[in-house]
């Protein structure tokens, strides 16, 4: 069996997604999840970028719309919050756009609202 993509670093990224939810639970709204990620990013010192603007093209066209992934960490793993009952096709189809916008291959869809535990979706194009 191969190796997974990434597999350090999103083990790490897993880490810090599983302690926010130890310490909140679910039942807040995204942007509380999204800043204690953030804290718990820099407590265990991953690298990441927190909504970066993606510019996106339309046939060598840059457009005036935007994408801002939640995170990019390490340079390369797109991380995507959601606080929802379950995860839908459009979660995932937003995340795998991100993927294609940045040209990048992993990307984390996390969702703090499942119960009883963080749910994390791996998406790779």
């Amino acid at each position: 069996m191969g190796k997974l993509k990434y597999e350090e670093e999103s083990y790490r990224i897993r880490g810090a997604v599983f302690e926010v939810y130890r310490e909140m639970g679910c039942g807040f709204l995204e942007a509380v999840y999204q800043e204690c990620l953030e804290k718990e990013l820099r407590r265990a010192s991953i690298p990441y970028v927190a909504q970066q603007e993606i510019v996106l093209h339309y046939k060598n066209e840059t457009l005036k719309q935007t994408y801002r992934p939640d995170f990019i960490c390490y340079s390369k793993i797109i991380v995507e919050l959601k606080a929802v009952k379950e995860l839908g096709n459009e979660h995932r189809a937003q995340t795998l756009n991100y993927l294609k916008a940045t040209g990048h291959e992993l990307a984390l869809l996390v969702n703090f609202g499942y119960y009883p535990k963080a749910e994390i979706e791996r998406i790779v194009l």
